[in-house]
């Protein structure tokens, strides 16, 4: 197996450390624009190699995507992270022409690579990932859902003050701070509805902490957050590379499933080493359709500012 990372920023590099340290490919390829970054994180991830005993083969790259040839998945994170105050929406202008143009370029030296979007507004640059290489829908996935159901059980967790890895919970919906859905009726805690140990009240302001996960961190850190998503990210690639049929929240392609077409938003789907390969029905309740629908509405209005452009 060959990875590219297309950015090397934060988000980025710590996607590529964390290919590396698992072993999900023999060759991990790290690009960027600017000159000497990719070089200088590969190299220091490559001197991490002797400590941590990981024996993946890292090359930078400065904006030669020759050297990404016969990748087997890209993930994008290139374009503008936020800053405090600015929503993913205000990305859309300029992440746009950066997503659509690394798309092509990959595409002209890997053409069956799987791509993983991680760009900001991520379903939006998925959609615009999907329109612009007309690839079948199972090979474009946008990174949202993991990230955001990492968070929710971050959060179910201090609450419950048990292990994350002892609860299964899901975010759908869009990728963003009034659109996400954590579906709070389906997290369980060995297999026993939180519901049961949560009183409403925390219920929701568990939700509403998962909802403001990343704008939390943009005000705190000044810009947005990598290590979470650099691992959502990895972890996408794993399931890929390993045909692990994970289920995994992402942003796909719809066709009709949960009531909406020609849109990519968050569902749960099962990752192998086709892409994504299925999308599981959850069966929302009423209002759960209800509120998937309105995110619906708000990622068509940010995929119609993608028609403004030149």
């Amino acid at each position: 197996m060959k990875v590219t990372v297309v950015g090397a920023g934060a988000v980025g590099a710590t996607v590529a450390d964390n290919i590396a340290r698992k072993e999900l490919c023999k060759e991990l390829v790290l690009l960027d624009i600017k000159e000497g970054v990719s070089e200088g994180k590969a190299l220091d991830m490559t001197q991490t190699a002797a400590i941590l005993g990981f024996d993946t083969k890292i090359i930078g790259s400065t904006n030669d995507y020759s050297k990404t040839a016969g990748s087997d998945v890209v993930v994008i994170t290139s374009g503008l992270p936020r800053k405090p105050g600015m929503t993913r929406e205000e990305l859309i202008g300029v992440n746009a022409n950066i997503v659509r143009g690394v798309a092509e370029n990959i595409l002209k030296h890997s053409p069956d690579a799987i791509l993983i979007i991680i760009s900001n507004p991520m379903d939006t640059m998925t959609y615009l990932a999907l329109q612009a290489t007309g690839l079948p829908k199972n090979r474009i996935i946008g990174m949202g859902g993991a990230l955001d159901s990492a968070r929710f059980k971050c959060y179910l967790s201090q609450a419950l003050n048990c292990s994350p890895a002892d609860l299964n919970a899901i975010v759908i919906g869009g990728h963003g701070d009034t659109t996400m859905i954590p579906l709070i009726r389906y997290a369980t805690w060995n297999s026993v509805p939180v519901t049961n140990f949560l009183s409403e009240e925390q219920q929701k302001q568990i939700i509403a902490d998962t909802m403001v996960g990343g704008a939390t961190l943009t005000k705190l850190i000044g810009t947005s957050a990598w290590y979470a998503p650099g691992a959502a990210g990895a972890a996408m690639v794993e399931a890929i590379v390993r045909d692990e049929k994970k289920l995994i929240a992402c942003s796909v392609a719809l066709e009709g499933e949960y009531g909406q077409n020609d849109i990519c938003m968050g569902v749960p789907v099962i990752l192998g080493k086709n892409g994504w390969e299925k999308v599981i029905d959850y069966k929302l309740n009423a209002d759960e359709q209800a509120l998937f629908s309105k995110s619906a509405d708000a990622v068509r209005n940010m995929n119609d500012v993608l028609k403004t452009l030149a």
